[in-house]
């Protein structure tokens, strides 16, 4: 039996990813549709696609699919032919990176979710399949011209911070399933004005028009396949792109540029940045913003605590990891959260974790 996880180290894989000269496409699908019996078809997937050096980051729940992947070009015909094999799949729309770069993801990860997106939704009552309006981006920038028109950002506080819709409602929320209930108070009382809502590739936008409406939105819009379509399309169409900065996405390249906006600032420094990146030292990884300069000047880290614990021989950080104490003085793991300009200094300085 085909071994069905890769036991393979990362940094291993990352070199052979970086020595690869395989040209590879960047794609991103998903579909909500009845799935019976998920884990077979995760093996079914897996087995298939790690024969194809397909890599990538796919969740399969009984709700359905939602995948991000990079596939090579030699082998598109096949994974696209393979993918229609099955009908909970099949004619599934697929969307390409902004940017074109393969070099999106190192290995293949499928995994059985009990949702493909978590939504903390337990209301037997509602209905995801009775979703909103699709709008494409001329609809989108047209919809947007109306003062009364209400823009929500359905993606994270750090998504939002390096790319947005001009005048859009950005919550301030690390999870999707934060969001819902944040967005839903936020308009409180405006339930019949027209809802234009967005998020990476529609996934998110989906399931949350179809929530709005069961909390009595009447006029309930959601851009279809999300930022990623959209800036393909205007780019096509020449149209003037609303959306100024990045569009951040969950793999290798952390972010896409759509417009030569910079609207975000270094989280240490403050200077105009908006490249995010995860801390150096292996016990933390916390994602922020970081600019060229500190990144020199920290070692990549986010703290001052980071930058040591990163600069100790690999076995000593090792050791520190498995024998710390979680709340005792000898713990040396940092802030789990976000990192807000100068908090790394302060931090410091009140002695707080």
């Amino acid at each position: 039996m085909a071994l069905l996880v890769n036991r393979t180290d990362k940094n291993v894989l990352k070199q052979r990813l970086k020595e690869e000269t395989v040209l590879r496409k960047t794609i991103s699908f998903y579909r909500y549709v009845t799935i019976p019996d998920p884990q077979s078809i995760r093996d079914e997937l897996f087995k298939t696609w790690s024969s194809l050096n397909c890599f990538g980051r796919v969740y399969i729940a009984h709700e359905g699919i939602n995948a991000q992947m990079s596939v090579p070009e030699d082998q598109w015909e096949t994974f696209v032919i393979y993918l229609n094999t099955f009908s909970y799949f099949k004619a599934v729309p697929i969307k390409f990176a902004v940017d074109g770069n393969g070099k999106s993801f190192y290995k293949l990860i499928i995994k059985v979710r009990e949702k493909i997106v978590s939504d903390g939704i337990i209301d037997p009552d509602f209905d995801p399949s009775n979703t909103g309006a699709y709008l494409n981006a001329k609809e989108f920038n047209e919809a947007m011209q109306d003062k009364d028109t209400i823009v929500v950002d359905m993606r994270n506080h750090y998504e939002s911070e390096v790319g947005r819709f001009e005048g859009a409602f950005c919550p301030d929320a690390d999870t999707f399933r934060e969001e819902l209930p944040q967005v839903i108070e936020h308009l409180k009382g405006k339930e019949d004005k027209k809802i234009l809502m967005y998020c990476t590739g529609g996934i998110r936008c989906e399931k949350a028009s179809a929530y709005f409406k069961y909390k009595g939105f009447k006029d309930v819009n959601h851009l279809q396949g999300g930022i990623i379509q959209y800036a393909k399309e205007v780019k096509e169409q020449q149209l003037d792109s609303k959306f100024v900065g990045v569009n951040f996405v969950f793999d290798e390249r952390v972010g896409e540029r759509i417009t030569d906006d910079v609207i975000s600032n270094c989280h240490q420094c403050e200077q105009p940045c908006d490249t995010h990146v995860n801390c150096k030292n292996d016990d933390c990884h916390l994602l922020f913003i970081q600019c060229a300069a500190c990144a020199e000047k920290m070692n990549g880290c986010c703290t001052p605590e980071c930058v040591h614990v990163a600069s100790l021989p690999i076995e000593e950080q090792r050791a520190l990891r498995k024998g710390r104490m979680k709340n005792g003085p000898e713990c040396l793991a940092v802030y789990k959260s976000r990192l807000r300009p100068k908090l790394a200094e302060s931090r410091l300085l009140s002695g707080k974790k």
